[in-house]
């Protein structure tokens, strides 16, 4: 297939392009920087210019293609406090998606989030539905890219086949700077390898290339309609991963209270506070999609996140 792909050379993009050359296909990469082009050059990939606001150019290059596997968001408005922004833009490139490929049977993969879904249980792809009481909890936001991901599952109506691939907060891997490296380097600012309360709270994790090989199987097999969790490992207790980080580290493990938390951890103190765990139970069934790569206790202990396997 000749796949657009926006979000290329991004984190997650960076490995699923070389993914779908490997299997044959042809990508064309969305690159709003001349770094984010030359990388996609040089990893065999066609280059689209512009950005998720060029409407005009996403749609044509969508039409252009058999499929289109959308990876892109607004991280840097997002985390710099105009989420909303962020959203909006999201949905306007998914809406822009949809009118081109519809009546095709092509198929649409979009990316999203498994935090959020639910608290304090395991979360399954069947969460989150447009009818979902949860739903209510979330901020304005966060209840618009919800409702992206159900515009995209309706699109199957329209004969596309949408897919929605949800990821773990923690997408980990060596060149990671996430949620962990920022946990990282407040553990290290701070000398103390923190944990909220008493740490029982599980964030769901997948290695990058786990999460990639998922992206890939779902552009390829996945029914019109799917709902998939790139989940490799349900709930990592947090405490778990701050002794990893103090170990390593060679700092101090240690409780911080709810009321210190804004304080010692800024903007991270939201997302360290969700116990989230998420099932991919369902979607490993659906598609054979094993992860084979180190969860992510195993990936902080080989020593890539501090600089080195003897830091």
């Amino acid at each position: 297939m000749r796949v657009f792909v926006t979000g290329a050379s991004g984190w997650i993009g960076s490995a699923v392009v070389p993914r779908l050359l490997g299997a044959g296909h042809q990508v064309v990469g969305l690159a709003r920087s001349d770094a984010s082009a030359a990388a996609l050059t040089a990893a065999g990939a066609e280059v689209h210019r512009g950005t998720l606001d060029d409407l005009d150019g996403l749609r044509g290059a969508a039409a252009a293609s058999d499929g289109v596997i959308h990876l892109a968001f607004k991280h840097d408005i997002a985390f710099s406090g105009d989420f909303q922004g962020a959203a909006d833009a999201d949905r306007r490139a998914v809406e822009t998606f949809g009118e081109a490929l519809a009546g095709t049977g092509r198929p649409l993969v979009i990316a999203a989030g498994t935090l959020g879904l639910v608290q304090g249980r395991v979360a399954t792809e069947e969460d989150g539905a447009p009818d979902d009481p949860a739903a209510a909890e979330l901020g304005a936001g966060p209840q618009t890219r919800l409702a992206t991901g159900h515009l995209a599952l309706s699109l199957a109506s329209r004969d596309v086949r949408s897919s929605v691939v949800r990821l773990a907060p923690t997408v980990h891997g060596e060149g990671d700077n996430g949620l962990i490296a920022a946990l990282i380097g407040i553990a290290r600012a701070r000398g103390v390898s923190g944990y909220l309360g008493d740490g029982t709270n599980r964030w769901p994790a997948v290695h990058r290339y786990d999460a990639a090989s998922l992206v890939h199987l779902a552009l390829e097999k996945a029914p019109a309609g799917s709902v998939l969790h790139a989940t490799a490992e349900e709930g990592v207790p947090i405490r778990a991963v701050s002794e990893v980080i103090g170990r390593r580290l060679g700092l101090p493990v240690a409780s911080v209270s709810p009321e210190d938390a804004a304080e010692h951890f800024g903007w991270l103190t939201h997302f360290l506070a969700a116990d989230a765990p998420a099932s991919s139970t369902l979607t490993r069934a659906l598609l054979d999609w094993r992860p084979t790569h180190p969860g992510l206790l195993d990936d902080l202990d080989q020593g890539h996140y501090f600089g080195g396997p003897t830091a």
